[in-house]
């Protein structure tokens, strides 16, 4: 069987890509309450992964990247004692959560990590230019190889397009 690689190390100046990691990448959260024309809000600065497409990343076609947050499944777990089950990490594992997604362990010198699950449930817009820049000043950065990007990809999708039905179809007795 051929070895596929999950992960590659890319220099600072490589092109943003869909699939690159980006550590404490500030996102803008506003509050709940809007007072007299002021808004006020919160900068949380989470790991990300990037979910924009790749080539519209490469020819500036958009303003704010899309990015979801990831989390170390220990994290999660720590968070949710599903996560910490047998039975959530082979939930994550099969794809039935389907607001989160499961990426492999990274082996490469210097960018070791755990399974780490990236929330779908959590999407924020970062400007492209600043996260050009953050990339500059973060340095190398991890990137998420194919066909591992486009499973990330195809995963946002489901999420994203799900539709629930108001009355469905009875169960076959």
């Amino acid at each position: 069987m051929r070895d596929y690689p999950w992960y590659d190390i890319v220099d600072a100046d490589e092109t943003l890509m869909q699939g690159d990691f980006m550590s404490s990448c500030p996102v803008i959260v506003p509050s709940s309450s809007i007072g007299k024309g002021r808004i006020s809000a919160d900068i949380i600065e989470y790991d990300v992964i990037v979910m924009s497409q790749s080539c519209d990343l490469a020819h500036h076609k958009l303003d704010n990247v899309l990015v979801s947050p990831i989390w170390p499944i220990g994290e999660m777990g720590s968070e949710n004692d599903f996560f910490k089950s047998r039975k959530g990490k082979e939930s994550l594992r099969q794809g039935n959560l389907s607001g989160y997604h499961l990426l492999n362990r990274c082996e490469l010198e210097g960018f070791e990590t755990d399974f780490q699950v990236v929330d779908f449930r959590n999407v924020y817009g970062v400007p492209l230019d600043f996260l050009i820049e953050l990339s500059k000043c973060n340095g190398k950065r991890l990137r998420l190889l194919p066909p591992y990007r486009e499973h990330l990809s195809q995963a946002f999708a489901r999420f994203f397009m799900r539709v629930g039905l108001p009355v469905d179809i009875d169960l076959f007795k």
